[in-house]
């Protein structure tokens, strides 16, 4: 790979249903939050392959009280991010409550409080066009099964210019139970260009699916067909979901997911051109590129997503996520640096799948080590806290409060299939209440533990396989907890996280 090229995945961790809108010379990205907090990751590029996180479009899930606890499955469904009246836009689908819209007059807010469009369970994957020929707004969805019993169809809307009220029943206008062959259409991005209402929508299932383009002269349909990008004989399985944009020379380009297991669907950029018969074309006649000449944009530093966190003042950077929303005093701010976690007292402690305050990143979709210092600032007996990689299954390493005020280093798991944790090591003294934590993620998201309590680092346990949850990719975490009971519990401090690729 040179300077003029670019290797794909472009964003490698788990990125999940992106969509991209250019507004000037900046592009922005959006993606899938689910049930973290906040939600609506809000990504900048100059030049579609080096991207930072700039933000959140959403500080809190609604209802509030449905999102105080874990909902890892729920929340934020494939948003869609338009730009339209000198606004920014998002819409998605929460498949228990409806279609969601808010806006916000610049990237980094301040955006609306989420506005409900359509009331309903099963409604996902909501994307608005606004016909600038005819000022006539649009709205397409697609169905989850699991809540309407419907699936593989797309359903479209008039709406009002504002974005606050569909003007029509609906109606379905791509059955995919119609076309030979294709199951499981969803994830629509809508479109007007050269003519055509455009629909860009994957089929088949996340993980050995196609993408397809749908077009009509009306909205309504009916809409022709065809697949545009597929697996063929790469190693991209099921390319899929995402959004066309158009740079300022005019050259077009697709961002899509790749789903890859406990590391969660990894963003790939496929180039896009048109063929004589206006159809697009994705990737390398169809299949996606895994080395590509970089778009003709200026040239920009390498950068992404930051990953390492000093915590200054208290304060976590962007790239973290509590599993639910947060309440008052689970972090506390400072003069100096290290972020300071409540051991929040939950009857859950057992199982941290079921915790609402554990903060959490994006697993690395490559080898990397990740590192915390940590200092167990509480004397109440069973307090603990550490660093965990967390799914379906989970493990974690950290310190534990023993009975007699002594502390210790621990290192549990529990599999996908267990209701409670268990010892992966045998807990050893830490005396200073300290301890280096270090998980050595290699290939596969194979995980090692090791921990450094004065001695240097010795490994703990055996190798733990990272799981994803239903949706979402396997995450690291950080968290401190105590036994159900009264009064406060004391503290933990985590310092110097570093994420290391090697």
């Amino acid at each position: 790979m040179t300077s003029e090229t670019y290797r794909n995945p472009v964003l490698d961790a788990d990125w999940s249903d992106p969509d991209v809108v250019r507004v000037d010379d900046d592009f922005y990205l959006t993606a899938s939050s689910f049930g973290r907090v906040p939600g609506l990751p809000l990504l900048h590029s100059r030049d579609l392959v080096n991207w930072t996180l700039v933000g959140h479009a959403l500080e809190r899930l609604e209802p509030a009280a449905e999102f105080a606890a874990p909902r890892h499955d729920c929340g934020v469904w494939a948003p869609s991010l338009r730009y339209h009246d000198e606004r920014f836009w998002i819409f998605w689908g929460d498949p228990d409550r409806g279609v969601f819209q808010i806006n916000a007059p610049r990237i980094r807010g301040p955006w609306t409080r989420p506005h409900l469009l359509k009331a309903g369970k099963g409604l996902i994957d909501a994307c608005p066009l606004w016909d600038e020929e005819t000022g006539e707004a649009y709205l397409v969805h697609a169905w989850a099964k699991s809540r309407s019993g419907v699936k593989n169809r797309l359903t479209g809307h008039r709406m009002r210019p504002d974005g606050t009220e569909l003007l029509d029943e609906g109606k379905v206008i791509v059955d995919g139970d119609r076309i030979p062959g294709w199951f499981t259409l969803e994830g629509p991005k809508l479109y007007r260009h050269d003519g055509w209402f455009w629909i860009l929508a994957p089929a088949g299932g996340v993980e050995t699916g196609w993408q397809g383009a749908f077009r009509s002269r009306g909205f309504f349909g009916p809409y022709e067909r065809r697949i545009v990008l597929e697996q063929q004989d790469t190693e991209v399985n099921g390319p899929h979901q995402g959004g066309w944009v158009r740079t300022p020379s005019g050259e077009d380009w697709f961002l899509h997911f790749q789903q890859r297991g406990p590391y969660g669907r990894v963003v790939h950029l496929q180039p896009m051109r048109w063929d004589e018969d206006g159809w697009p074309v994705l990737g390398n006649d169809g299949a996606p590129v895994a080395v590509h000449r970089r778009p003709d944009l200026p040239p920009q530093p390498p950068a992404a997503p930051a990953t390492d966190d000093d915590f200054p003042g208290g304060r976590h950077g962007r790239q973290w996520q509590w599993t639910a929303n947060p309440g008052e005093g689970w972090a506390t701010q400072h003069s100096a640096d290290g972020l300071r976690l409540t051991c929040l007292r939950s009857a859950d402690a057992h199982d941290l799948r079921r915790l609402p305050n554990v903060l959490t990143q994006r697993l690395p979709g490559k080898p990397c080590t990740a590192e915390v210092e940590l200092r167990l600032d509480s004397d109440e007996p069973g307090a603990r806290a550490g660093l965990a990689v967390l799914g379906d299954a989970f493990s974690w390493i950290g310190l534990q409060r023993g009975p007699d005020g002594t502390a210790h280093l621990v290192h549990r798991f529990a599999e996908s299939v267990a209701e409670a944790e268990r010892d992966a090591a045998h807990p050893r003294l830490a005396p200073e209440g300290r301890a280096r934590l270090r998980i050595e993620i290699g290939a596969g998201a194979r995980c090692r533990f090791s921990a450094d309590t004065g001695d240097g680092f010795r490994p703990s346990g055996p190798v733990f396989a990272a799981t994803p949850w239903r949706w979402v990719g396997a995450l690291l975490g950080l968290v401190a907890l105590a036994p159900a009971g009264q009064g406060h519990a004391g503290t933990a401090t985590f310092t110097q996280f570093r994420v290391t690729p090697v």
